[in-house]
């Protein structure tokens, strides 16, 4: 049987290498470089008239969203380019012209797609019509709208129970997407809704939850031209949010410092060259970082104890240090802090973290007195086992300082998805909120269910013990981008039915359930028509701002539908008009549907009207320093203990990378340039000393293990780079090194993988 052969199907990117290049690490990011760059894999997908056309609709007022990360718009958006490189190779990978029909697929069995690496699976081109895997079949084929409708349909159908099917979401996704798919979730009757945050910034969401009151960042973009100082923590805006470099460049010419702490020294918190002016392009650029802090992975806990104990030291001279208004009107436990601090000598918490103390003394010092302090941070903080207290430890410096509620100052995690916040925002979730089940009640007219769901980590589990059946996903690749992946991907081969709702080919389509589905969707960049009508649709950005994107290029096929018209048209099909919700009207109305979502989310109340234009602002507790939520009606201190790995000798801890040429799981290209990495993806960055310790040599072949729950994780074929790293840490790109994720290893309260520190070893490969 054809179904049996599919064991055979590769997880991940073929361990052959490529012919590596290497150059010196890039001193800066942009410049004439990136615009180079970002404009040759435009023009090669999309040739160039088209090209210049459609970036200059993208993050424009009545243009689209930039389908990268989820960096804001300045309010007058530049004309020249509201865009950066990664943004463009975002642009270029979905808007290609290159198309995947049925000769494709019969050219070609999942089996022989599988041996390709990401980057070639991704550069194959846009999906153009539904496609089936049948269980005796290797091969897609084509098959109607109605025909896969109603196969997803009779699956849900033969479940003996709701939760045996998993309803999965990507950032990607609209805010009318994710509210219909969580609506037809809960209407099915599960609250199974993992999603892509539960595996990034759900550490993020949890530690703002109980600090703070809200799950949210605090700023605005305008705030870092009047910030005083902005920590960039665990963070590479460079390569991850590359517009976020143009924000920081107007908080350095408004007389602002900038404090970097990572363990990796990264070419964007070095120096930035603005694309948008002449000197960025021609001249030297702007030095960004004035103290780089290169502390060792996941100990940012004890170097912000460090600071902490300092900046307490100097504010028992002077009494300036600390805003002890702002401690005694809004917040609580800040004796306990104290006395937490003071059962650590400074001594034991510099070996922790491993910065130098003059550089550490030198961040106090730019820290000592302002109190238009803002902390950005992304998952170099959020994906390890104590991600969440890494989280509050960055609070409580924010609540000792006062910088919450003022301009120039607050919480900025930068989401790393288009609307991940956003699907958040409009009910992917899946716990139970009393409130948010009351207000379906009231407007649509059916009981949402009161039993939590499943996060990622935990549907995976309940997919590869049979508990569930039935996977759909919404974007995304979720074998590449969730831990464990030879776990997850028997996980998924255990499925009875698997459905991705997908722009492009990617590793989740190879590696399925015994049926598997594609339904292809319309990108950012294309027009959503209706019967001769354009319509838009909205997505909220890293600072909670909600607003319009409608697309420019005609669609790519007739075939193609919007997410919110796939959803609707689903349960539709499903419920067999036997529900009081009219499905398919919400699908294909988007009025309506916002209409709807503003009935049941108040914040979204008029969203037809004040999403036009930039958009408007959701309500921020924090922004007004109203902390009436928390327990005593004030925002909380937190003590948090030090990060504990138990590493064996010779034993190394490990954190996953981006490239440079890379999103996600998405692979633009095959270099990583800002690191001096070219036409390679299999490498490991080493400490020379580590790997004098090892006796291995540069560009020498290793393979990488990791040993969790009595069980070995493997990767093979890794070239060893010497770099400036911190001694017993190494780094390595994803989804390369996704395997040696242990699935039931993941951060206390959020769940969310420890992507960031593996233990793991290192061995020479035979």
């Amino acid at each position: 049987m054809a179904s049996n052969s599919r064991k055979n199907i590769k997880f991940q990117s073929s361990g052959n290498f490529t012919g590596i290049r290497l150059t010196e690490p890039s001193s800066y990011a942009a410049g004439f470089t990136g615009v180079k760059v970002a404009l040759q894999h435009t023009f090669k997908e999309m040739g160039i008239s088209r090209a210049m056309k459609t970036l200059g609709h993208m993050n424009q007022t009545e243009g689209f969203d930039c389908p990268g990360c989820a960096w804001p718009d300045p309010e007058k958006p530049s004309k020249i380019a509201e865009y950066c490189e990664n943004g463009a190779k975002a642009l270029a990978e979905e808007a290609t012209t290159h198309t995947l029909d049925n000769a494709f697929f019969s050219n070609y069995s999942i089996q022989e797609i599988s041996t390709w690496s990401d980057y070639k699976i991704g550069k194959s081109g846009r999906l153009i019509a539904p496609m089936i895997l049948k269980p005796e079949s290797n091969h897609y084929e084509e098959i109607t709208w109605l025909e896969a409708y109603r196969i997803i349909a009779d699956h849900l159908h033969a479940l003996e129970s709701p939760d045996e099917a998993i309803f999965y979401t990507s950032g990607r996704s609209s805010n009318e997407a994710a509210f219909l798919y969580g609506l037809f979730a809960r209407a099915f009757g599960t609250n199974n809704m993992p999603d892509c945050s539960n595996m990034c910034h759900e550490s993020s969401g949890v530690a703002l939850t109980e600090t703070l009151g809200i799950g949210k960042g605090s700023v605005k973009l305008e705030d870092f031209e009047e910030a005083e100082v902005v920590l960039v923590i665990g963070q590479n805006p460079g390569t991850n949010h590359p517009r976020m470099l143009s924000a920081l460049e107007k908080c350095k010419s408004k007389g602002g410092k900038i404090i970097s702490i990572n363990p990796l020294q990264e070419a964007g918190l070095i120096r930035f060259r603005n694309p948008q002016q002449v000197s960025g392009m021609l001249g030297s650029g702007v030095e960004l970082t004035d103290v780089y802090l290169q502390v060792k992975i996941n100990q940012d806990v004890a170097l912000l104890k460090l600071i902490q104990k300092k900046l307490s030291t100097l504010d028992q001279v002077d009494q300036q240090v600390f805003d002890r208004d702002f401690i005694a009107e809004y917040t609580e436990g800040y004796e306990k802090l104290m006395r937490d601090l003071d059962q650590y000598t400074e001594q034991e918490l510099l070996e922790r973290c491993g910065v130098a103390e003059s550089k550490i003394d030198q961040a106090v010092n730019l820290l000592a007195h302002p109190k238009k302090i803002i902390i950005c941070w992304a998952m170099g903080l959020t994906q390890h086992k104590n991600g969440v207290d890494n989280i509050k430890e960055c609070v409580n410096l924010l609540l000792l300082k006062g910088s919450l509620g003022k301009p120039g100052a607050g919480t900025c995690p930068v989401r790393g998805h288009s609307n991940v916040q956003g699907d958040r925002s409009v009910g992917i979730m899946h716990f139970v909120s009393a409130e948010l089940n009351k207000a379906i009640k009231n407007t649509f007219g059916f009981d949402a269910p009161e039993k939590p769901g499943v996060d990622v980590v935990h549907a995976i589990p309940a997919m590869h013990s049979g508990k569930a059946k039935v996977f759909i996903g919404l974007g995304g690749n979720f074998v590449s981008a969730a831990s464990d992946t030879e776990y997850t991907a028997a996980a998924l081969q255990a499925c009875d039915l698997t459905v991705q709702i997908s722009t492009k080919l990617n590793r989740s389509h190879l590696v399925t359930g015994k049926t598997a589905l594609i339904l292809p969707t319309l990108g950012r960049s294309e027009k959503d028509l209706k019967n001769g009508a354009q319509r838009h649709f909205t997505v909220e950005n890293s600072m909670g701002i909600v607003h319009q994107s409608k697309g420019f290029l005609e669609p790519i096929s007739d075939k193609v539908k919007s997410e919110p018209e796939i959803i609707g048209d689903l349960a539709g099909t499903f419920f067999r008009g036997n529900h009081p919700v009219d499905w398919k009207k919400l699908g294909n109305d988007y009025d309506l549907l916002r209409e709807k979502l503003g009935e049941v989310i108040s914040q979204f109340k008029d969203i037809n009207t004040k999403s036009k234009g930039s958009g408007f602002y959701l309500p921020n507790n924090v922004r007004d320093l109203d902390f009436s939520k928390l327990p005593n009606q004030k925002a909380q201190f937190s003590v948090t203990p030090l990060p504990n790995h138990e590493l064996r000798e010779h034993e190394f801890l490990l954190m996953s990378i981006r490239s440079h040429d890379q999103f996600n799981t998405t692979i633009y290209g095959l270099d990583d340039r800002y690191r001096g990495i070219h036409n390679e993806r299999r490498v490991l960055f080493m400490n020379p000393e580590d790997m004098q310790l090892l006796a291995l040599k540069k560009m020498e072949v290793v393979n990488i293990s990791s040993f969790y729950d009595s069980q070995e994780r493997k990767v093979f074929n890794f070239l060893v780079i010497p770099y400036q790293i911190p001694k017993g840490n190494l780094a390595a790109y994803f989804p390369e090194t996704n395997p040696l994720v242990p699935i039931h290893e993941f951060a206390e309260k959020s769940n969310t993988p420890i992507s960031k520190s593996i233990r793991v070893s290192v061995e020479k490969a035979v």
